[in-house]
């Protein structure tokens, strides 16, 4: 898990500038991805090609199975889509940093020119210090959601067309140098199986979080406009009412 530190690190910091969707999110992601992978998953594959047994001694031959049967290790492809899922949060993340750095900058500002008035007040910021995610910060971060929704329904995707959802036991082969077609068995298939389905769920799950995340915010964020149009005109404004008196008065 040592490998993993900076990137955790690096997303817990955003804990504190995320919604509470995307801190269960971020939970799931260390929890249930990182720590498996890392805790179970890395020893389950660790003898993934030296214990595939083929019915033939033809040197290379089995080499060669397993790099055309698995392109790609799936303890590798799930680095990487826990990888490529995490980089919209992190680059969000850095867009969190650019506007605390602006704000800070703009409330010394205002402390040292007190006596001067029409210097543009922080907004991104509230009195407890904490982000409030609207404007720039609600645009990036519903961009980074969008991007983890494309990512994660990629990988989803590329899994399938990659090796499917089941380890099969039984693997055939007639690539060169391979003499004939030849049959070759996986270790621990039933054992493979749960995890790739267990990381299956798990990719899924962070996938509705984000589309929930992202419902969330654009319904939080037409709320309130909403509001906002509403609080332009006095209570009990009533434009009819205004006609006919200022008819009347007339008369």
């Amino acid at each position: 898990m040592g490998e993993w530190g900076f990137l955790s690190k690096l997303l817990d910091k955003v804990q504190s500038h995320s919604t509470m969707v995307g801190k269960v999110w971020l939970t799931v992601l260390f929890v249930f991805r990182i720590m498996v992978l890392g805790a179970g998953a890395e020893k389950v594959w660790s003898d993934e090609q030296s214990k595939m047994i083929c019915n033939t001694k033809q040197p290379g031959c089995k080499n060669v199975c397993y790099d055309y049967s698995f392109p790609i290790s799936h303890i590798r492809f799930w680095v990487l889509q826990i990888i490529f899922v995490s980089t919209p949060t992190l680059l969000y993340f850095g867009h969190v940093l650019h506007v605390l750095h602006k704000e800070k900058k703009l409330k010394q500002l205002i402390e040292s020119h007190a006596e001067k008035q029409g210097i543009k007040q922080p907004k991104y910021i509230d009195d407890y210090g904490k982000v409030i995610i609207k404007g720039q910060l609600l645009g990036s971060y519903l961009a980074s959601l969008f991007a983890k929704i494309l990512l994660e329904a990629a990988f989803i995707v590329g899994q399938y067309y990659l090796y499917g959802f089941i380890m099969i036991p039984k693997i055939e082969c007639s690539q060169s140098p391979c003499p004939h077609t030849v049959e070759c068995y996986m270790s621990r298939p039933t054992e493979k199986t749960i995890f790739i389905i267990f990381m299956l769920v798990v990719a899924c799950i962070s996938l509705l979080l984000n589309v929930i995340e992202m419902i969330y915010l654009l319904c939080r964020r037409s709320k309130r406009h909403r509001g906002a149009r509403t609080s332009t005109f006095p209570q009990g404004f009533n434009g009819s009412k205004m006609y006919i008196n200022s008819k009347s008065s007339k008369t």
